[in-house]
């Protein structure tokens, strides 16, 4: 019983944390936790988007892709921009050929680009 007594005391005797402590380890720790997310993250993925962005842009006929639906198919037709107007949007209509079937789909709706047109011939 006497034990008992004893860890009592020490622990009254222990000094109590103060409730006023210092914010700066906790600021420190919480910048280093979005410096790591946005480094292993954020960037790698903004990265990548950007880059399929641009591959989009440079669709060519006799591309072959991949649709978010699924669907694989080569492309057959695409629409132009007109003289003078805007570059090519992630809404134009592009037409692919997948076995006998031909699709018109949105630009934006590429999921993936197997291999692009050889522009040797």
């Amino acid at each position: 019983m006497s034990s008992a007594f004893t860890t009592i005391a020490l622990l009254q005797a222990a000094p109590a944390p103060s409730p006023g402590g210092s914010l700066a380890p906790f600021l420190f720790q919480l910048a280093a936790i979005s410096a790591i997310v946005y480094f292993f993250m954020i960037r790698p993925q903004q990265k990548q988007r950007k880059q399929h962005e641009e591959r989009l842009r440079n669709l060519k006929r006799g591309d072959m892709v991949v649709t978010t639906g699924g669907i694989v198919g080569e492309i057959v037709h695409m629409k132009e921009p007109k003289e003078g107007g805007a570059e090519r949007s992630m809404e134009d209509h592009v037409t692919i050929k997948s076995a006998e079937s031909r699709l018109v789909i949105e630009r934006g709706r590429i999921a993936k680009i197997i291999t692009p047109a050889s522009s040797g011939t």
